[in-house]
């Protein structure tokens, strides 16, 4: 009985493993046409990329180490635009994530007409922003509505896209375009979190700002973390609205790290565009991989 108990356990194993060859070699095979489209258009442009980064031209080029990043350090068009990509990351980040953050509360409370708020919310996503570039350009232009509204209440004219206010509107579209994704994000997440640790919290006596400190940052730090993360992305992605509203040749506020590209590519300066993308990809990996080694901590510190 035991022999044959041992050998057929051994079958079994013998089969699973069977299976378990089979179903990998299903896996490979299904993600192959995935993985060969990712591999031509993505990881072997990037490298070419990085290559031609390292030469002085694209064809018959020859190899010149990092001249074509000290140039690009020395171009006061390339640190304009590194500075003003970096300050409106660092402004319409935490912005985004604080509204994000309230608007989802608000949602996940008992508020009038949730569903509709919901909807409205997610309505950016699925309207294409070059449908709507014209709905901001009357907005804001000189004769547009705004000002309109200015002038009824007395006020003064502003030159929206012609002046440093240029960088107000395009964090305005920003915040228009993300906050809808976010707060469906921080919303899973404050739906995960047990309701039973605030009816604990409040017999204990603990306010809303308690329970809110205590409670709901802690268990969602992980998402608010992934939120930052896409924020992040998303805010070095801003060139499609800033290039439909304000043209080819936009406010010096503005000028982003995709404008210093896109004219790179206009010159055929293909070593300096490159360039550029290798340092702007670097400066997203970095504050990418320091953020995943916070959320590492914060589990570490969960657990």
């Amino acid at each position: 009985m035991k022999k044959w108990g041992f050998c057929h356990a051994y079958t079994w194993k013998i089969k699973v493993a069977g299976w378990l060859r089979r179903d990998a070699a299903a896996a490979w095979l299904f993600l192959a046409p995935s993985g060969a489209g990712f591999a031509l258009f993505f990881l072997i442009p990037f490298a070419m990329g990085t290559m031609y980064s390292f030469m002085d031209s694209v064809v018959d080029g020859h190899y010149t180490g990092l001249d074509n990043y000290r140039e690009l350090l020395q171009s006061g068009s390339f640190r304009k635009a590194a500075a003003n990509t970096a300050y409106f990351s660092a402004v319409s980040v935490p912005l985004n994530l604080t509204l994000s953050l309230i608007f989802a509360l608000l949602l996940n409370g008992n508020l009038y007409l949730r569903k509709w708020l919901r909807t409205a919310y997610v309505l950016p996503l699925v309207v294409p922003v070059a449908s709507i570039v014209l709905i901001w350009q009357m907005l804001f232009d000189w004769n547009g509505s705004l000002n309109a509204w200015l002038s009824a209440f007395g006020l003064e004219r502003v030159d929206w896209m012609k002046t440093d206010a240029a960088r107000n509107v395009i964090i305005v579209v920003y915040l228009w375009k993300n906050i809808g994704y976010n707060v469906i994000l921080l919303l899973a997440g404050l739906q995960r979190i047990p309701k039973d640790y605030y009816e604990t919290a409040q017999i204990e006596g603990a306010g809303r700002l308690r329970q809110f400190g205590s409670i709901t940052l802690v268990y969602l730090t992980p998402t608010m973390i992934f939120v930052v993360i896409m924020s992040i992305i998303n805010s070095f992605k801003v060139f499609r609205e800033t290039y439909l509203i304000a043209g080819d040749y936009p406010h010096d506020s503005i000028y982003m790290m995709q404008h210093y590209m896109y004219n790179m590519f206009a010159s055929l300066d293909i070593q300096k565009l490159t360039a550029a993308a290798n340092l702007m990809v670097v400066g997203i990996l970095l504050i990418v991989m320091g953020l995943f080694a916070l959320e590492r901590r914060y589990r570490q510190f969960m657990e």
